[in-house]
C-alpha cells in the first residue's frame, strides 16, 4: 500500500520511520494519523508529524513477533502487548489487524504498530462528534485472515472484543510457534476462523485457559474488555525453570485495638524477613516489595507472581498488656494451599521466641536448614520496640521522620546501653540524612564512624556497620582500599541489606570504571526489592554508565510500571534516550524528572542542558538561577556545564563538589559524562583530590 522508509529529522538529530502511502489508500492514511495521534502510550509506536501524503514516526529497532517462546517470556510480552490494546480501546479505538507482522519485539520489549485498518467509534476531537472512521460497509471484510476475529470474517460489526479473538491467536502462536488456524487456501483459513476449534495447545494450565476464552467463536463467551485479559494474565502463575526455594512475608495485620501499634506488627514481619536470610538457598524478598501490598486485597498468586516468589508468609498481631498472639500462615502460592499455620498465645517477652520459632518452621516447611546463629544479646522489650519505632520512621526518607527516628534510636540506647541494632540503625539514618537533609558528608561522617564502631563492638555479628564503614571510607575519606575491605565484610555475609548493594556499586566498583560489575551489583538489590522504584532507577543509571541504553529504557518501562512519580527513573530515561541520541525523548523524561521533585539540582541541571540542545536557552537560565534554592545545588551545575562541554565551568564546580563530599564526585568520576574533562588540564588535580587509585605522583 505504500513505502516505509528509514531517515534522520535534522531539526532535533533522531531517526525516524516515514510512512508514504499510495493515493488510493488517502482514507487508510487518515484512519491511522487520526488513530496515533489520539493514543501516548510506551507500547504503541509514537506518531511525530503529519505531511499531506506522509507520516513521520517512531523507528522501533526490533523483529517481528515469533514464537514458541518460553510461557514465562510469552506471558510477559502478552502483558505488554494488552495493555496497549486495552489503552487504545480506552480512547474507542479497535485495531482490527492484530498479528506477529504489526508487533516489534526487542530488548526493550514490544511494540504495537500499524492502526491503519483501525476502528474508532468515539470522537476524539472536539467538535468532531459526526466522525466515524467505521469505513468498511457492512459485508465487506477487512483484517488478515488468520487472525480475524468470526464477526470479522462474516463481515459483521465489530468492537473492542474482536481485538481478544486476535489477541488470543496471536498468544496461540507465541506459545506454539504455529498459527490457531491455518489453512491451505485463505478461503480455507476463513472457514477454520469460523468454524473449527484450534490444535490443543500445549502450555501451563493458566495460559491454556486464557487462549481458550479469548477465541471463543462468539464474542459474549470471550473476555469483554482487554482490561480482562490483562489482569487474567497478571494473576496467571508460570512455572519458570527456576525453582529455588523462595518467599515473600507480607506485612503481619495490626489485630491491636489501638491502630498506632502497626509499628510493632510491621516490625515482627521484619524481624522473621532478617531471620529468614539466614536460610541458605532460600530467596527473601525485601521489606520494600513485601510491604508494597498493604491493605490491598489481592490475590496470594498475583502478590507471588509479582515478588518472583513460590511462597508467601503471612500473619497477624494482637497485643493486649502484656500478652501478644501472634498467627502466621506459609501458603504455596501455586495452589493456594497452607503448608504450615501457627498461632502462639505468650506473654510479650516471649516475642523474641516466636520470631524464633516461626523463621524454624518455615525452614522446616521447605525442607531447608536454618544457619544457627551465635549467641547475641537479647534487648530488652522497651528497647525493642523503640528499635521498631525507630525503623518505622526511618523509612519515610523525610527530615521530619529522621528526625523522630534518631531520637527513637537514642531512646532504645538509653533503654538497654548493650543493644548493638540501634547504634546500627542510627549509623545508616545519619549515611542517609545527606540526600534530604543538607547535611553534608563531613558534618555526619563522624557520627556514622562512631555508630557503626559501637555496634560491632556490642556485636561482632551485625552486618551493616561494616556496609556504613566503607561508605565513609569511599564517600568522605576517598580511602579506596578501606572501602573496599569493608565491603566485601559485607558481601560475604548471609544478609546483604539492599542498600549495601548500592553502596558498594556506586562508591567502590563505580569509581573504578567497573560499570558492569556495578550494574550487576545494582541488579541484586532489585532482585532482592523488585518493586522499589528507587533502586530499579539507580540500576538504570548503572546501565546508562555501561552502555547499555536499550536494557536501561527496558527497566524503566519496568519501573513506571510500578510508579510513576519517583525521579530516579525519569532521570535515568532521559540518560539512556539521550546516549540513543533521541533528544526529544530526553527532554520529555527530564522534564517528569523535574516536575516529580523540582529541588532536586541533578533533574534541573540535565533539563537545563538538554533544554540548551534545543536552543530554548532562555528557560535553561531560568532553571539555573532556580537550582540556587536546592538543598545540594553543586551537582546540578557540574552536569550542566559537563553536557554544555562548558570544561572551565565544570572543573570549577567539581572541585565543590569533591570539598561538600558528595557523593557524585567519585559516582561519576570514570562515566563518559566526564570525559571531556578528563582529557583536560584541570583532572589531574581533581584526580588526586579523590585519591583516585591511577592519580598518584
Amino acid at each position: 500500500m505504500g513505502d516505509v522508509w528509514k531517515a534522520r529529522d535534522t531539526r532535533v538529530d533522531r531517526i525516524v520511520a516515514i510512512k508514504r502511502l499510495k493515493a488510493e489508500h488517502a482514507e487508510r492514511f487518515k484512519r491511522e494519523a487520526r488513530a496515533i495521534a489520539a493514543l501516548n502510550h510506551p507500547r504503541i509506536c509514537q506518531l511525530y508529524d503529519v505531511g499531506p501524503d506522509y507520516l513521520v514516526m517512531e523507528y522501533v529497532e526490533g523483529e517481528p513477533l515469533k514464537g514458541p517462546l518460553p510461557a514465562a517470556d510469552a506471558r510477559r510480552l502478552a502483558v505488554q502487548i494488552a495493555e496497549a490494546l486495552a489503552a487504545a480501546h480506552r480512547k474507542g479505538i479497535v485495531h482490527r489487524d492484530l498479528k506477529p507482522a504489526n508487533i516489534l519485539v526487542n530488548d526493550s520489549g514490544s511494540k504495537l504498530l500499524d492502526f491503519g485498518l483501525a476502528q474508532m467509534d468515539a470522537p476524539l476531537l472536539s467538535g468532531d462528534a459526526t466522525i466515524s472512521m467505521a469505513l468498511s460497509e457492512p459485508g465487506v471484510i477487512v483484517g488478515t485472515v488468520a487472525y480475524m476475529s468470526p464477526e470479522q470474517a462474516h463481515g459483521q460489526a465489530v468492537d473492542a472484543r474482536s481485538d481478544v479473538f486476535s489477541f488470543g491467536a496471536v498468544l496461540y502462536e507465541l506459545l506454539s510457534g504455529r498459527r490457531a488456524f491455518a489453512g491451505d487456501t485463505p478461503l480455507a483459513t476463513l472457514s477454520a476462523v469460523v468454524n473449527e476449534p484450534p490444535t490443543p495447545l500445549e502450555a501451563p494450565a493458566a495460559l491454556e485457559r486464557i487462549v481458550s476464552r479469548c477465541l471463543a467463536k462468539h464474542m459474549r463467551d470471550r473476555f469483554q474488555s482487554m482490561a480482562e485479559v490483562v489482569a487474567a494474565l497478571e494473576q496467571a502463575v508460570v512455572k519458570t525453570a527456576d525453582q529455588h526455594p523462595s518467599i515473600a512475608v507480607l506485612p503481619f495485620a495490626n489485630m491491636s485495638r489501638d491502630p498506632d501499634d502497626e509499628y510493632f506488627s510491621d516490625g515482627l514481619a521484619e524481624e522473621i524477613i532478617n531471620l529468614l536470610a539466614h536460610i541458605p538457598d532460600l530467596k527473601v524478598t525485601a521489606r520494600t516489595s513485601s510491604f508494597a501490598f498493604r491493605g490491598k486485597e489481592q490475590d496470594i498468586r498475583r502478590i507471588a507472581d509479582s515478588l518472583s516468589v513460590r511462597t508467601i508468609l503471612e500473619g497477624s498481631v494482637r497485643r493486649a498488656g502484656s500478652r501478644i498472639r501472634v498467627t502466621a500462615q506459609l501458603i504455596n502460592a501455586e495452589d493456594g494451599y497452607h503448608l504450615w499455620s501457627e498461632r502462639y498465645d505468650r506473654e510479650l517477652t516471649d516475642v523474641f521466641a516466636i520470631q524464633d520459632d516461626i523463621a524454624q518452621s518455615i525452614a522446616d516447611a521447605l525442607q531447608l536448614k536454618l544457619i544457627s546463629t551465635p549467641a547475641r544479646h537479647t534487648p530488652t522489650v522497651p528497647a525493642y520496640e523503640a528499635l521498631l519505632q525507630a525503623r518505622h520512621h526511618a523509612r519515610a526518607y523525610s527530615p521530619d521522620a529522621h528526625a523522630r527516628a534518631e531520637e527513637y534510636c537514642k531512646q532504645a540506647i538509653a533503654l538497654d546501653p548493650k543493644y548493638a541494632a540501634p547504634h546500627a540503625l542510627l549509623g545508616f539514618i545519619y549515611f542517609f540524612s545527606t540526600s534530604h537533609t543538607g547535611r553534608s558528608m563531613p558534618e555526619v561522617a563522624p557520627l556514622i564512624r562512631r555508630e557503626a564502631r559501637r555496634a560491632l563492638e556490642l556485636d561482632p555479628f551485625e552486618t551493616d556497620p561494616h556496609f556504613l564503614l566503607g561508605a565513609v571510607a569511599a564517600a568522605n575519606d576517598y580511602n579506596w582500599l578501606e572501602a573496599a575491605r569493608e565491603f566485601q565484610l559485607t558481601m560475604t555475609s548471609p544478609s546483604v541489606p539492599a542498600e549495601a548493594h548500592f553502596a558498594y556499586a556506586g562508591l567502590c566498583l563505580q569509581q573504578l570504571g567497573r560499570f558492569e560489575e556495578s550494574a550487576a551489583e545494582m541488579r541484586r538489590a532489585v532482585e532482592k526489592d523488585p518493586l522499589s522504584v528507587i533502586w530499579r532507577g539507580i540500576l538504570m543509571a548503572h546501565l546508562v554508565l555501561a552502555g547499555k541504553y536499550e536494557e536501561a529504557l527496558d527497566e524503566g518501562l519496568k519501573a513506571l510500571d510500578i510508579a510513576d512519580n519517583e525521579i530516579h527513573p525519569h532521570l535515568a530515561l532521559s540518560e539512556a534516550y539521550l546516549g540513543l541520541g533521541k533528544v526529544t525523548e530526553a527532554v520529555a523524561s527530564a522534564e517528569r524528572a523535574h516536575r516529580n521533585l523540582p529541588q532536586q539540582s541533578m533533574g534541573t541541571g540535565l533539563l537545563a542542558a538538554l533544554l540548551v540542545r534545543i536552543g530554548e536557552r532562555d528557560r535553561a537560565e531560568t532553571l539555573l538561577a532556580e537550582m540556587g534554592s536546592s538543598p545540594t545545588p553543586i551537582w546540578g551545575r557540574v552536569w550542566y556545564h559537563l553536557l554544555c562541554s562548558e570544561i572551565d565551568a565544570a572543573a570549577v564546580w567539581y572541585e565543590k563538589m569533591i570539598d561538600a563530599r558528595e557523593i557524585f564526585a567519585p559516582f561519576y568520576a570514570q562515566s563518559f559524562y566526564t570525559a571531556e574533562l578528563r582529557a583536560s588540564h584541570y583532572w589531574p588535580k581533581l584526580a588526586r583530590m579523590m585519591k583516585l587509585p591511577d592519580s598518584a605522583p
